[in-house]
This record gives C-alpha cells, structure tokens and sequence, in this order.
C-alpha cells in the first residue's frame, strides 16, 4: 500500500464534508437542487401511501419492489422477527427506567450482537448481514415499544399476529388495535424517513462497515450519531418547541424572542435542501388529518403559524423534523420516544447501506490538515 501524503497546507478544507462526494450508491439520490428524494429509482411522491413500509424496507435491501409472494414471505419474516427474546426482554427490563430512550436502544441493539443465535454476530457475509437486517428491523419497533411501556409503568406486551410492522408498532406501546388512519400516518412517517442518502448516521454505518466490522457495530454506532439534537433528536426538540409556545398567539412572540437570542428555530433548514424537504408536505397533510381526526387542532395551527412567521423573518424553509413533532404526538406517541422512532423508520435505509458498503468496501479515510503547533522540543519534566 502506497503512504499517503499530508494534506497540504493550500487544501481546501471542506468542514462537514459540505459538498464533497465521498462514493456511489444506488440506494437513495437527495437532490438539494430539484428537492427530490428518489430511492431506487422512484421519487417519493410515487411511494408515500401507495406503499407500505414493508414493501419500502424491501426495496431499499434489494433493489426492487417485491411481488405479492416476494412480499408475503418478506412480510413474513419480519413477523416471525418481532417478538422479543427472553434474553434482550430481561436486558432491558434490567435498566434504568428513566434512562434516555436512545441510549436504552443502543444498548439494546449491541446486545443484539452478542445473543444472536445464528452464533456468526461477527459475521460479515452479505448473506449474514441480510439475516441480522430482518432481525434488526422487526426488532427495533418492539423494543422501543417496550421502552414507551416500561416508562410508563405498564407491562410489556407481545406483538399481535396479524397486524403489519405499523400497526404492531402502535399496538405494543399504546394497548390496544389502532385504527386505520393512526397505521397509514405511520407507516407514511416510516416510508418517509427510511433513507436520505449520505446523512450523518448513515455514514457512520458506512464508516465502521468499511473497517470490516460486524452489521451490529454499524448499527450501534449509526444510532449514536442519530442521538444528536443536529441530527435525529430534532424531531423531540421540534416538539419540545411547540409545546413552549403553547398557544397561536403566542407563536409571533417566541419568534422574536429566538431571533434576539440567536437560537436555532428546530425543524427548520437542511444542508441539502435549497427548497422545501420533499417529505415535509406529506409529513404537514398527515399531521392537519390527525389533528382534525383527534378534534385537537392547536399543535397543527401552533406549527403552521409558527412556519409562516419563520419564513417571513428568516426566509428558512421547514424540513422533516417539523412536522414529524405533531404527527407523532397525535399518534399517542410520548415525546422522548420521538427520537427512537426516527430510528425504527431508518434502520431499513442503514441495512441497505451496511449491505452496500459491504459489498464493494474500501477504507473509509479522510484526510486532517494539520494547524497546530511544529517542531517543540521536548523540556523534561522537572524544567516544566
């Protein structure tokens, strides 16, 4: 292997990443100049209530949209996936119960790594990283679902034959069968968010896959850098938001007093995007729907207020974290859970990633231009 030069000291230093093309994928295309978000060939608009997570979740792994018994057996597998094993049930009933829901899933998913039954956790065939994919994407609902119960002082309860990916999500945190309307607004939420390109915890997947670790130490690792209030944890933030204003009437004077504080206004703007997120008008309908349905309009009229008076001062466009807050909460959904649903709807995108990175890897490694200190001499200790 040839050495690698230093970067010279002229380089141009692109911080984030901004703008830099770090390798090719045929998962998913962000095209900041259009506002388009296209996976496997087919733009958003074409999938969201047209196709079910299921079917998504299989496209993104492998390429194309199942056929009836393609997704049948897909379906099934999933199904046979969901239920939580004894081992993962008495981790995470052996944890804080306040602890950060996102940490408690994290743990949960390396935990996976060390009880998979297969005995080949370490395993790096892409045949071993499909296996462990189906595992991980029936699993994660579940145990974020068991999460929101043990918070809530309420026994576990087991998935529900019979009922799809969204629907089963819904019935083993709140209780209960949910009703068409709840299953369609998440599982559009889930088609919605399922992958977004070269985003910061998909390339922290893409990252450790790259080194030749294992599916689960991607996984961890991508759900650590989604933990973020920059990247993930938006979403909560977004809701946490609303929430402080409390009334419409009060969006206009929250507005100024964040413009004279020079904070962040949360759900708003994208490093890609030059326009409007493409998700963010699907994620709006939905949210206005529920509202409506749940005869509690005040968080949706809160956000649409709040969109105009921040467009109208800063000329900011929302993103997908903005409206997710109010569709989640009408959903039942508590707001510390919000963050791990992110997680539930991206571990199909991370899965294809990991398979993708897998199958054609080269080390990921990026080059430092140096700006600290050169040729100190060394003064011992006691002259110090």
């Amino acid at each position: 292997m040839n050495p690698i030069e230093p970067a010279s000291p002229h380089a141009e230093v692109r911080r984030g990443l901004e703008g830099v093309v770090a390798d090719k994928t045929s998962i998913s295309e962000v095209d900041g100049q259009r506002c388009q978000l296209i996976y496997r060939g087919y733009h958003i608009d074409e999938l969201v209530g047209r196709a079910a997570y299921e079917e998504v979740s299989f496209l993104l792994l492998q390429g194309a949209l199942p056929t009836r018994a393609q997704l049948a057996e897909w379906t099934a597998q999933l199904a046979a996936a969901t239920a939580l094993e004894p081992t993962l049930l008495a981790l995470l009933q052996s944890l804080p119960r306040r602890a950060e829901p996102m940490a408690i899933l994290r743990t949960a998913i390396s935990f996976l790594g060390i009880s998979d039954d297969a005995g080949d956790a370490a395993e790096v065939s892409l045949e071993a990283i499909r296996r462990k994919a189906v595992r991980t994407i029936a699993l994660t609902p579940a145990i974020v679902a068991a999460i929101g119960r043990m918070r809530a002082g309420e026994p576990i309860l087991p998935p529900k034959a019979g009922l799809g990916h969204a629907a089963n999500f819904l019935y083993m945190l709140l209780g209960g069968e949910p009703n068409r309307q709840a299953v369609e607004a998440l599982d559009a939420y889930f088609v919605l968010l399922a992958d977004h390109g070269f985003n910061a915890s998909t390339f922290t997947a893409r990252t450790v896959t790259s080194t030749h670790s294992d599916y689960y130490s991607a996984i961890t690792a991508a759900i650590g850098s989604l933990k973020g209030p920059l990247h993930g944890a938006a979403n909560r933030k977004a809701m946490e938001m609303l929430t402080e204003i409390g009334s419409d009437e009060q969006v206009e004077p929250y507005v100024q007093r964040t413009l004279a504080d020079h904070k962040r206004f949360m759900g708003f703007g994208h490093r890609v995007y030059k326009g409007e997120d493409p998700r963010a008008k699907h994620l709006k309908a939905i949210a206005k729907r529920l509202g409506e349905a749940a005869g509690e309009p005040k968080w949706f009229t809160i956000s649409e207020r709040l969109q105009e008076a921040v467009w109208r001062a800063k000329k900011l466009y929302i993103n997908v974290d903005f409206y997710s807050a109010s569709l989640l909460h009408y959903l039942g959904i508590p707001t510390e859970l919000f963050t791990t649903m992110f997680a539930c709807a991206r571990m199909a995108g991370w899965s294809a990633h990991v398979i993708e990175e897998a199958s054609d890897s080269r080390l990921i490694r990026p080059l430092a231009l140096y700006v600290g200190p050169r040729d100190l001499k060394f003064v011992p200790l006691d002259q110090r």
